[in-house]
């Protein structure tokens, strides 16, 4: 045992498929407790067997918040630190030392590296940082979907430590359902109307369900929350309006608002590389050069959820090398699909965009 006590709590529902690999790599910890909430395969016969404890409960009516809180429950009290994953969450080997490394007496929270998604060549895609391990007491989980943790406790929460050490990745299963996310939002805003972000979270949502008018009302109304001050989030509320807007024919509202988003947060490079796209279907290639340009010009990574992993892979190289190729210019054009290559070296239309434009070169 280290100098801390580490439990790893979770909750599952269905999830056998996925049990030798998260248990290998939560076994570092002290302990494994796992509320689950309703397997109908063999998930809990084989988490016991692999020494993790345990309960089976049903909870009704469903919220992701009520299971994380009842599963937090199941850990010892006399357990320093809590370390919340899901059973399609892999830490990479050596977590715990690292952790116990950068803990210290008092502490409340950690902050570490989290790969939400991989893109098809097995490179990283959205990368953030997850806050998801904590101390024993004072800290609840609230909202229904899109749960997070809250400071209930007396006096303030400890500090926050932090590792880039600490890397936990997110396998899911792609056939999993999330259906249920949209009620569990709307009951979020429902419940607290003033909390900035379930209005964002619920008209992104709307976004994905193409339901383009709901979309644009709640996230308006976002933008019109005295709360709602991150400019990363704002800007990422003005893009999905645009987005709505495009989807509904309204080109030039689309336009508006995606420059709306560039001024609301120029450091970010999605907002350019979504202009130079929609500029693309125009074949405004100067548009198009001028805004990836302000894209690649943003070299540091931010580290919030709101970084889209196309606009730091090869797409702002292969617009620009097509951008390139049909204004004339095609030395500029090859060294910018060599760029993208470099980035997606499997990726075969890239190969013959390099061919095709080797060949108008020569």
């Amino acid at each position: 045992m280290g100098k801390y006590i580490v439990c790893v709590y979770a909750i599952c529902k269905n999830e056998e498929q996925f049990v030798e690999r998260w248990m290998d790599s939560m076994s570092e910890a002290d302990r494994v407790v796992v509320l689950d909430t309703g397997s109908e395969d063999r998930t809990v016969e084989r988490l016991r067997s692999r020494g993790a404890e345990v309960t089976v409960e049903r909870i009704v009516p469903w919220r992701f918040d009520a299971a994380r809180n009842r599963s937090l429950e199941l850990v010892p009290e006399d357990t320093d630190i809590c370390v919340c994953t899901d059973l399609d969450e892999v830490f990479h080997p050596d977590w715990r030392e690292e952790l116990e490394r950068i803990w210290i007496p008092g502490a409340g929270q950690a902050s570490y590296r989290y790969t939400w998604s991989f893109n098809p060549d097995g490179s990283e895609g959205v990368t953030f940082w997850y806050e998801k391990i904590h101390a024993r007491q004072g800290y609840r989980w609230v909202h229904p979907v899109h749960e997070v943790l809250r400071w209930e406790g007396q006096g303030r929460p400890g500090p926050m430590v932090q590792s880039e050490l600490i890397q936990l990745d997110h396998h899911p299963d792609p056939a999993k359902s999330r259906g249920q996310y949209l009620p569990l939002l709307e009951l979020s805003v429902e419940e607290e109307p003033e909390d900035d972000r379930n209005v964002h979270y619920l008209g992104r949502e709307y976004m994905y369900r193409g339901r383009w008018d709901d979309c644009i009302r709640t996230l308006k109304h976002h933008l019109s929350m005295p709360t709602a001050v991150w400019r990363d989030e704002r800007a990422a509320s003005m893009r999905y309006i645009a987005k709505a807007c495009w989807q509904k024919g309204e080109i030039s509202q689309a336009r508006n608002w995606y420059l709306r988003a560039v001024t609301e947060a120029p450091h970010l490079r999605e907002p350019y590389m979504d202009l130079a796209q929609m500029l693309y279907g125009q074949e405004d290639w100067a548009g198009v050069l001028y805004f990836t340009a302000c894209a690649l010009a943003i070299t540091v990574r931010p580290r919030s959820y709101i970084c889209e992993a196309a606009a730091w892979g090869s797409l702002p190289h292969d617009l620009r090398s097509i951008a390139f190729y049909r204004t004339g210019a095609f030395p500029e054009a090859v060294e910018e699909v060599r760029k993208a290559l470099a980035v997606e070296p499997d990726n075969e239309r890239l190969r013959g965009n390099l061919e095709l434009m080797e060949r108008a070169l020569r």
